[in-house]
């Protein structure tokens, strides 16, 4: 009697525990969530490679007196051609910039030779590196230089594009936040068919998002890691679509011992036993994966993955531990109407995914070979992606600096519009300028600010910015100035494609190992973690296909960030495993209990196919939300995330990798034990659809 009672009072006791234990948590952890804000950058810097050309010249631009320049372009237009007064207003306006702002030179006019455009250069060490100053400077600078008569002014360069860029970022937070939290809220009213349930996991993904947020406030400040608005937001949206995706398997193996368990503290711990695991090995092959992305040589992804994993952490923290506590407490009534009653039948009905699998158990090696090949032939739609994003093209919504920039690349096709900088030592700037004069596609250069041992050095092109011709003038200098760096805005475009594409030959290789080894370990085989690598391998070639058919037809686009491979892939690797081993997981049950191969693929999809659904709908939505943000390689991400999300979660697990496992039989767990045949056969792979529970 006495042991029932300690006992009792332990059921009792424990979910209080791990409730008081959060709140203390979050007490702590309030503070540093509160300063995440503070210490976001998004500077250029903050997005270069660390070991580029245009790097080290915004580093050395930033020692010099006054700090990093904020160059800007003036653009006064007008269609007809420009009058004797708009000359006037012209200088007038830049004269009062003059003489309101410490300007690195005096702006002189550069008119079109068609005679509708004219342009003043200004560059400015009045803001250094403080963003602040800088959007007041080119806030102030558009005031002043404003349309008027049927004069369009306009205000670009690479001071305004970066402007305007930091002005989306700083929005992206808490319209990301609401949109994600409404998005998982409305799926989860769905799904659970309840008006108390979904609140329960959404409020506990919201608890792992502030956590997160300390947790990522500590790291910058104990470890340097990097937190720009673009790896803050990705950490937001694996929160909560990670985070979901593991209450709805926690929930739903809940349920079921709900129907067999009488108490609810029993009836959690024997869904944590069941299904954890399978979620501990989901949540390690996201971190680990994110975790490769230290490799990275440029500073978003690096900073992106410790991160990315943070996020993934501190949701499967929260559900391991806040959301059964919560659960508990509550008891069933939290299921109302569909209460899951003790000794009770879940309903009966005739499943989807009992008929797909029926289908795939039939004739697998035919399922197999048309699914191979449809992926394949969307793949191919890779090679219709556009080339590589122009920084004036990023946004969805043209702003007045890439309006500005458009109206140069129209009225001075004849030279660049953009300065490419060049830092030599003090030493040698003179030899490095007439260099710089005798290299071909150069127009004119001129020597700028001299300290600590550098010289800058202006440059303009022959040719448009970023452009084939401009891009061989940047060559051309970095092969023929020893000693010296190339920057500027179409230089570190060209450092973004070129880190891009090393690291992503650095990067792939890791996380592929990494997601295995967990895999293996999971799974006891070798055979079943290749053939999930497999699946999601091709889920990503066929979800860059699906884009390549859409950005540019259809959506517009004009170019594709150099880094949606890489950052696609990690994520579609890590996050799609996520549902091989929910369905594995399940099949290795089902295995270890006597089933055949067969019968225990098809078991488990009956299964797992709700909640794999379900999770894969929700993970799917929340990267959706980056399709409603106004930068292009934001939407780009997004969509080819979810896109991929869901053919893996509607085609390969359903279809592909459940024939695979059917033909391949008990080979799909070799080497492990269960590879082997043993003397009883378990039940015998019924073909035909069956009534099962709903999931």
């Amino acid at each position: 009697m006495r042991a029932e009672q300690t006992t009792a009072r332990r059921r009792r006791a424990v979910p209080w525990v791990f409730l008081g234990l959060w709140i203390a948590v979050m007490a702590l952890a309030g503070p540093f969530a509160s300063k995440l804000a503070d210490a976001q950058q998004d500077q250029v810097v903050d997005y270069l490679p660390a070991s580029a050309d245009s790097t080290e010249v915004a580093k050395i631009q930033a020692q010099l007196p006054g700090g990093e320049a904020t160059e800007l372009v003036l653009v006064y237009h007008r269609d007809g051609g420009l009058t004797a007064a708009d000359r006037e207003a012209a200088a007038a306006q830049v004269a009062e910039i003059g003489q309101a702002h410490e300007l690195t030179a005096a702006p002189h006019a550069v008119p079109s030779k068609d005679g509708t455009t004219l342009m003043y250069p200004v560059a400015s060490t009045e803001p250094g590196q403080d963003e602040k100053l800088r959007d007041a400077l080119v806030d102030d600078v558009r005031e002043v230089a404003h349309s008027e008569g049927g004069l369009n002014v306009d205000v670009g360069g690479s001071g305004a594009l970066d402007t305007d860029a930091g002005k989306v970022y700083d929005s992206l937070g808490g319209p990301l936040l609401y949109t994600t939290a409404g998005v998982v809220a409305l799926l989860l009213i769905l799904i659970y068919r309840s008006p108390f349930l979904w609140l329960v996991p959404l409020a506990v993904a919201g608890i792992a998002d502030y956590l997160a947020m300390g947790v990522a406030y500590g790291l910058h400040e104990g470890f340097g890691t990097s937190v720009t608005g673009q790896s803050s937001g990705v950490m937001t949206i694996l929160v909560f679509g990670a985070g979901t995706d593991y209450a709805l398997l926690i929930v739903s193996r809940y349920r079921e011992e709900l129907r067999r368990i009488e108490r609810p503290y029993d009836a959690m711990v024997a869904a944590l036993k069941g299904c954890g695991p399978a979620v501990l090995a989901s949540s390690g092959t996201v971190a680990a994966g994110l975790f490769c992305l230290l490799a990275a040589d440029l500073n978003s992804s690096r900073g992106m993955g410790p991160l990315g994993a943070v996020g993934v952490l501190c949701a499967l923290l929260a559900m391991l531990t806040l959301l059964p506590a919560l659960l508990v407490l509550l008891g069933r009534r939290v299921f109302w109407p569909l209460v899951p009653a003790f000794g009770s039948e879940p309903k009966q009905r005739r499943s989807l995914f009992s008929m797909m699998g029926s289908s795939a158990g039939r004739r697998p090696l035919t399922v197999l070979a048309g699914g191979a090949v449809l992926l394949g032939a969307l793949a191919l739609g890779a090679l219709n992606l556009p080339g590589a994003l122009k920084q004036e093209d990023s946004f969805t919504k043209t702003p007045d600096s890439v309006t500005a920039m458009e109206t140069l690349a129209k009225a001075y096709p004849e030279r660049g519009t953009q300065p490419i900088t060049v830092m030599t030592p003090e030493d040698r700037a003179t030899a490095a300028l007439a260099d710089i004069k005798g290299t071909k596609g150069v127009d004119s250069a001129e020597k700028g600010r001299t300290a600590k041992g550098w010289t800058e050095i202006s440059v303009i092109a022959t040719a448009a910015p970023e452009s084939a011709g401009e891009t061989e003038t940047i060559k051309a200098l970095r092969a023929d100035l020893d000693g010296s760096y190339v920057g500027g805005s179409s230089a570190q475009q060209l450092d973004l494609k070129d880190t891009n594409d090393r690291d992503r030959l650095i990067i792939v290789p890791l996380v592929l190992a990494a997601v295995l080894l967990i895999l293996v370990a999971l799974l006891r085989s070798l055979v079943a973690p290749l053939l999930l690598l497999v699946a999601v391998v091709a889920v990503w070639g066929a979800s860059l296909g699906i884009a390549g058919l859409v950005f540019e037809p259809l959506f517009g686009f004009e170019g594709t960030d150099p880094g949606l491979g890489l950052l696609s892939f990690v994520f579609l690797v890590a996050l799609g495993v996520d549902y091989g081993i929910f369905l594995m997981h399940r099949m290795r049950e089902e295995s270890l209990a006597g089933a055949e191969p067969g019968a225990a693929a098809l078991t488990a999809l009956r299964t797992t196919g709700g909640v794999i659904a379900s999770a894969g709908l929700v993970l799917a939505a929340t990267f959706a939300v980056l399709t409603n943000m106004p930068l292009v390689q934001l939407v780009e991400l997004g969509f080819v995330i979810a896109v991929g999300v869901l053919l893996d979660t509607f085609l390969v697990r359903t279809y592909l990798v459940t024939s695979a496992s059917v033909a391949l039989g008990r080979k799909v767990w070799w080497p492990g034990s269960l590879s082997r045949p043993v003397q009883s056969a378990g039940p015998a792979l019924d073909p035909e659809p069956q009534r099962v529970p709903a999931p």
